[in-house]
């Protein structure tokens, strides 16, 4: 366990080391401060309009946001591939990859930490956006395990999404390749639940099995159900076996 936590630390340090983590915290926070002004501000709107302000006749977890959470979501369809995209094709690019291979790690070692570091990455990006939570507790009463449960639904559909980037991140060297086929994935997995409605009766309910997006929507509403944790679970480790086996090829190319 401590040769992926400092492979993680190593990842987690990288990301600082340049401009990449803080321009996409800041660019994060900067998209997510928007869409809670707006998610804020009809919520006052709907309230004076019914007459009755803080009244309890509207329910700000249903109006702001549950919206606010899925605007975030696809926010970070386009943010997280920036995260995975140098994971391994920096290493292939500048030839650190070689020096990683013949060190004493295993790969699942390798992958689980470089997993860890964007994972951490990504968390801190969301506790940035507690700021604005917390000024809802200031002045309002939110229903707060509704808000936890979305949180965990954020968490765990971008541990995912990071998954199949690091996967995708193991197959190429070039950063910008692994960027733009990570969204183009990501993209696909996203509209799944839109094929759906078009497609018969049987297909339709194993695209909607498959969606991201639809285990997504119940953490949003603050449902935690065992067949989503089950489902997210099941993506990440899938996405880190393809991965340790990318890299396990690499070795015996090397």
């Amino acid at each position: 366990m401590s040769n992926v936590l400092a492979i993680a630390r190593k990842e987690l340090n990288g990301y600082f080391a340049s401009p990449i983590a803080y321009i996409i915290i800041g660019f994060f926070a900067l998209v997510f401060g928007w869409f809670y002004f707006v998610s804020i501000t009809f919520f006052m709107q709907a309230s004076l309009q019914m007459g009755m302000p803080g009244q309890g006749q509207i329910n700000i977890n249903t109006m702001a946001i549950r919206p606010l959470l899925q605007n975030v979501s696809v926010v970070a369809l386009f943010v997280l591939p920036l995260i995975t995209m140098r994971s391994y094709a920096e290493e292939k690019r500048s030839g650190t990859i070689e020096l990683l291979l013949t060190s004493p790690l295993t790969d699942g070692q390798i992958v689980l930490g470089k997993f860890l570091g964007a994972v951490s990455l990504y968390a801190m990006m969301l506790a940035v956006t507690w700021v604005h939570i917390g000024i809802l507790f200031i002045y309002g009463n939110p229903e707060w395990k509704t808000i936890l449960a979305g949180y965990l639904g954020l968490l765990l559909m971008g541990a995912s999404f990071l998954s199949i980037g690091l996967l995708i991140s193991s197959l190429t060297k070039n950063q910008i390749v692994a960027g733009m086929v990570t969204f183009a994935v990501l993209l696909l997995l996203w509209t799944m639940n839109w094929m759906a409605d078009s497609a018969g009766p049987t297909m339709q309910k194993v695209l909607s099995a498959l969606s991201i997006t639809d285990h997504f929507d119940d953490f949003s509403k603050g449902v935690i159900a065992v067949s989503h944790l089950v489902y997210y679970m099941s993506f990440i480790t899938f996405g880190l076996f393809l991965t340790a086996k990318s890299v396990d090829s690499e070795r015996w190319r090397g």
